[in-house]
């Protein structure tokens, strides 16, 4: 095709690359999840048993806000949007990495598992890996060349 058939991979009326196709949906319908999930499971701990473990439901929170965050930012198009997943995804590999040596150096400080907890042992060790594969994922998008 040329690059003035419409549906062109150069064609100015082409689709955007983006989360819209391959990894990065799969990427953006993982964060979705689990930001569905944080944001579900620290809603009832906090509702329901606050003063067990606050620290540990207040993290989970947290956690969730993040992931909603960086399903936006990986979700939606623009140079705002993708600072946004940036830095969501950073702050998300510093807290799993964070909460996780935590939660295993002082226990009894985590009565009770966050999302982040023992770096997402609970989730599969996905929150380990879910901020690790977005920001490869964002470096390899900020490296392809920009559309005409």
């Amino acid at each position: 095709m040329s690059a003035t058939t419409p549906g062109a991979p150069d064609a100015p009326d082409a689709p955007p690359r983006g989360t819209a196709t391959g990894l990065g949906r799969v990427l953006v319908a993982l964060y979705a999840v689990f930001a569905v999930a944080a944001v579900s499971r620290a809603s009832v701990q906090i509702a329901t048993r606050f003063t067990e473990a606050p620290l540990a439901y207040a993290l989970s929170a947290f956690a969730g806000v993040v992931y909603v965050v960086a399903t936006l930012g990986l979700a939606r198009t623009g140079r705002r949007w993708r600072r946004t997943a940036w830095v969501a995804c950073t702050v998300e590999l510093l807290g799993v990495l964070t909460v996780g040596t935590l939660s295993l150096a002082d226990a009894a400080a985590f009565p009770d598992d966050t999302v982040w907890s023992a770096y997402g042992r609970g989730y599969l060790f996905v929150p380990l890996v879910l901020p690790v594969l977005g920001l490869v994922y964002l470096r390899a998008e900020s490296r392809r060349p920009a559309r005409p």
